[in-house]
């Protein structure tokens, strides 16, 4: 069997806040016009104006995609710079408020508005998007199918949303929540082949209700525009590096799932009900706290699944150059997440007398400092 070529595409989405103030501000035209212009095709405006999406290029490992989105960030961070604006990836703003955020004026969010009303006017969250390239249709519906298990351990290593409006929400990713009132959403369907996914989605639009299958917004999906299968269930990484791990870790998942396939064996296809269990223990917790291992019917600490998906994944992490950002992942469990990291820095600003608006802004200004880490 020929092996696909596993290539990479990361697309990041990050918020703009006032550099004195922290609050959240609207990205200039002039600011989304140069990056445009610097990085032709890399660089666009997102559903609202505080917020700016940036894609690599397709990428053949993960060293490339570390250079192409390192460059990214700088540019990002340079062209806010002369706007007295910063940016931060992290998926939920701390206590902005989604009522008075304004809408960018174009068309297809107009049009987004209209369709999805009170629902789209919330979607103050950022992502992650990880492409993987895989020529085969009927291949990526077949890893589509397998790699849906492991959607929530990606999720849990990515979580970046705890404080919501203000409030600590108790949760990871609260981001999740807000996404999954979107329609066509969630965990996807399992499919026997690229056809019957394809005549899945032509019935809706045949039917005049989405224009293809970029309006399926699955936590995986089979990509509309490219060769890829796309994973879309995590938040947005603050840490570049950690970005670059989590990225890792999936290209290396899903060609795991193909060398099983070679020697004519798969990963059980588990029902979406047992893996949505796991997907909202790792919104809620991240992990702090185990998911269920399903062959063993139990819940296990979140380390020890970890440390058996870098055993499972070692071989191809070695084929794709990238042992050293996959092993990385640990030291994300160790340390905390960025959900965690967020709480701890609220939580010393308090000890420490600030107000609770006073450790919000902390927050803030840490996530910015970490978007710059690296870079």
């Amino acid at each position: 069997m020929i092996e696909p070529d596993f290539t990479l595409g990361i697309e990041e989405e990050y918020l703009l806040v006032d550099a004195d103030t922290g609050a959240l501000a609207a990205a200039p035209e002039a600011l989304i016009e140069t990056c445009r212009n610097r990085r032709e095709g890399q660089v666009s405006p997102e559903f609202l104006q505080c917020q700016v999406e940036v894609g690599t290029t397709i990428c053949a490992d993960i060293s490339a995609a570390r250079d192409d989105l390192r460059c990214l960030r700088r540019l990002i961070r340079d062209e806010a710079a002369h706007h007295g604006l910063l940016p931060m990836a992290a998926a939920c703003h701390p206590w902005a408020r989604w009522q008075d955020q304004r809408l960018r004026d174009r068309d297809r969010y107009a049009a987004l508005e209209s369709s999805l009303a009170g629902v789209a006017r919330r979607m103050l969250i950022c992502g992650m998007h990880v492409h993987i390239g895989i020529e085969d249709p009927d291949l990526r519906i077949d890893l589509m199918n397998q790699a849906r298990y492991f959607l929530p351990h990606l999720l849990a290593l990515s979580t970046s949303s705890p404080f919501w409006q203000g409030h600590d929400t108790g949760l990871a990713s609260y981001r999740v929540s807000v996404f999954d009132n979107m329609p066509r959403t969630g965990l996807p369907p399992a499919f026997t082949s690229f056809s019957e996914f394809q005549r899945s989605v032509q019935t809706i639009v045949h039917a005049g209700l989405i224009e293809d299958s970029s309006m399926v917004w699955w936590d995986l999906r089979p990509s509309n525009a490219y060769p890829t299968l796309e994973t879309r269930i995590c938040d947005v990484s603050p840490r570049i590096e950690e970005a670059l791990s989590i990225a890792a870790l999936t290209q290396c998942l899903f060609r795991m799932l193909w060398r099983l396939r070679c020697n004519n064996q798969r990963w059980r296809v588990y029902d979406r009900f047992l893996i949505g269990e796991n997907r909202w223990r790792a919104q809620r917790y991240g992990t702090t706290d185990g998911l269920i291992d399903l062959g063993r019917g139990r819940v296990i600490d979140y380390a020890d699944l970890l440390d058996e998906i870098i055993a499972l994944v070692q071989e191809d992490a070695e084929a794709l150059h990238c042992l050293r950002e996959v092993e990385a992942a640990r030291a994300m469990v160790t340390t905390g997440t960025s959900a965690e990291r967020q709480r701890a820095v609220h939580r010393h600003a308090m000890e420490n007398g600030a107000t609770h608006d006073e450790a919000l802004r902390a927050v803030v200004t840490n996530l910015c400092e970490e978007f710059n880490e690296d870079l």
